[in-house]
């Protein structure tokens, strides 16, 4: 289980930017800190390659990562955090939708990561009604389902089955591991 080579291609902001290639597309959606960038990481045993901060926010640019050749993890910018300035936030709903909508891209998977401490929120059904209207491919990540009241992370997983039907759900967690190799396989296999 893993690849031989991840390597930033290049970060797009507009249709006119996007890699000429015609690879297939796993996209990586989540609100802003829900920890994409810690799960990308985590995915390929790498410290560094999707940027991470403590502040939220951080991701402006649709981020394009060549694996193996073969096919894009692409790293899109988290939604929903109010700090953002209007004209930023507008900006990245803006690329968000173009994106989804684009018959440019071959998507093969979009995992959307949400947060298994608190649930899902409403950013999280508005984007899966998007992937949905376009027939994305979608598989949920249950992330920081090491965190919190073993309980309450238990019911929350089981409340996204309700506002997922249909997706994998996989619990995972960047600190234990758990999900890491069930969410490799089934990405890249």
């Amino acid at each position: 289980m893993g690849t031989t080579s991840v390597v930033f291609t290049k970060g797009v902001v507009e249709p006119a930017g996007l890699p000429e290639a015609s690879l297939p597309v796993v996209a990586f959606f989540g609100r802003s800190n829900v920890g994409k960038s810690s799960v990308i990481n985590s995915l390929f045993k790498k410290k560094d390659l999707a940027k991470s901060s403590s502040q939220p926010g951080r991701t402006t640019e649709i981020n394009y990562f060549l694996v193996d050749g073969k096919s894009y993890l692409v790293d899109l910018p988290g939604y929903g955090y109010a700090r953002l300035s209007r004209s930023l936030k507008a900006k990245i709903g803006n690329m968000i939708s173009w994106y989804v909508g684009s018959d440019e891209v071959d998507f093969k998977w979009v995992v959307l990561i949400v947060d298994a401490s608190i649930g899902v929120q409403d950013s999280d059904r508005e984007i899966f009604s998007i992937l949905n209207e376009y027939e994305r491919r979608v598989i949920i990540v249950a992330n920081k389902s090491d965190k919190g009241k073993r309980n309450d992370v238990s019911n929350h997983i089981r409340a996204m089955r309700e506002d997922f039907p249909g997706c994998p759900i996989i619990r995972y967690s960047t600190k234990t591991g758990e999900g890491r190799g069930e969410l490799f396989s089934t990405l890249w296999s």
